[in-house]
Parts: structure tokens; sequence; C-alpha cells
């Protein structure tokens, strides 16, 4: 596999945590580096594991999941959404929000970008290839992504205000309902 296939592939792993970053991004309220750094790393981290459990497990595994994994990405992403979009419509003293880069939120989110992943570490495992670098290469591109997703995010929230925290519930149940139309048809 060429590192222009692997770069390729990464991209198109990393597209909906860069999506998903957008929407976190926008809707995170805290001025430092560490909801991006927490919320890029738990991302790469799990676009980094996922190749490898994939390629480890064979067919095993995938064969069992791969007839719900879409749905299972597609409820963490609407409940993750729904409550964003009902944030969204608070008022703004209504309380703490809660932080989407930390615990729970961090964790299902993580595993729902990142579901996909582990039908590639299979995929690669047929092909008689190597995991670990595709796998180190689709964990950095993205961190790289989710980095610049949620820097993009904050910058529509500058601009747009509370209704961009809205916007990203909404898109995160739209890449639910993509993911979830991909795997049906």
């Amino acid at each position: 596999m060429s590192l222009l296939t692997i770069f390729i592939l990464a991209v198109g792993l990393g597209v909906d945590a860069f999506s998903v970053a957008i929407g976190i991004g926008a809707a995170n309220k805290a001025r430092s580096w560490l909801p991006v750094i927490r919320l890029s790393f738990a991302f790469g981290i799990f676009q980094f594991v996922m190749p490898l459990i994939g390629w480890l497990a064979g067919s095993t595994v995938v064969e069992l999941i791969e007839n719900f994994d879409h749905w299972i990405a597609f409820g963490l992403l609407v409940l993750i959404g729904g409550k964003m979009i009902r944030e969204g419509f608070e008022e703004e003293n209504a309380g703490e929000r809660e932080d989407q880069t930390r615990g729970w939120p961090l964790l299902l989110l993580s595993i729902a970008t990142s579901i996909d992943a582990l039908a590639v570490g299979f995929s690669i495992s047929l092909l008689k290839t190597p995991v670990l670098f595709p796998a180190l290469i689709i964990g950095v591109v993205c961190f790289v992504m989710t980095a610049v997703g949620m820097i993009f995010g904050k910058g529509l929230a500058k601009i747009f205000g509370r209704k961009v925290e809205i916007l990203g519930g909404l898109v995160l149940i739209a890449i639910g309902v993509k993911i979830l139309i991909e795997h049906i048809r």
C-alpha cells in the first residue's frame, strides 16, 4: 500500500471527525487549548487503534458487528447532536454546559467517528499488509483534521454566536444519517 493511498484513506476516515470537531468547537466555550488537544488526541488515538483491532480481529469481530455498527454510530451522533441543539436553545445563563471533550461524550464521539476504521483494519488484513504504519498515519491525520475542525468551529461561533451550537448539533445528526444511509444501501 503506497503512502499516497494511505494518506487518501486517512483523509477519508478523518472527514467525519473533522465535521464533528467543527460542531464541538462551535459549542465549546473554553478559551484554552485543552479541549482542542483532548478531542484531537482522543479522535486520533481511536482512529489509530481501531484499524489495529480490525486487523487483529480478522473477520470474526468485524463480521459480528458489521450488520449494526452504522446504527451504533447513528445513535451516538443523534444523542449528542440532539443534546447540543437543546443546549443551543437554552438561555445563556441556564447553567454550565457539558463539555463534549470530557468523559462519556468524548468516549461516545470517539467511538462513533472511528467505527469505519475497524473495517479498514480488516481490509488491510485481507491484503496481507502490515497495519502499524497505515494506522499511525490514519491517527496522525485524524488528530490534525480534528484540531483544524475545532479551531474552525470556534471561529464560526465568534461570528455567528449561539446559532452555531444548534448548527453543530444538526451537523452531528446529519453525519449520523449519512452513515446510516451509506450502510443501508
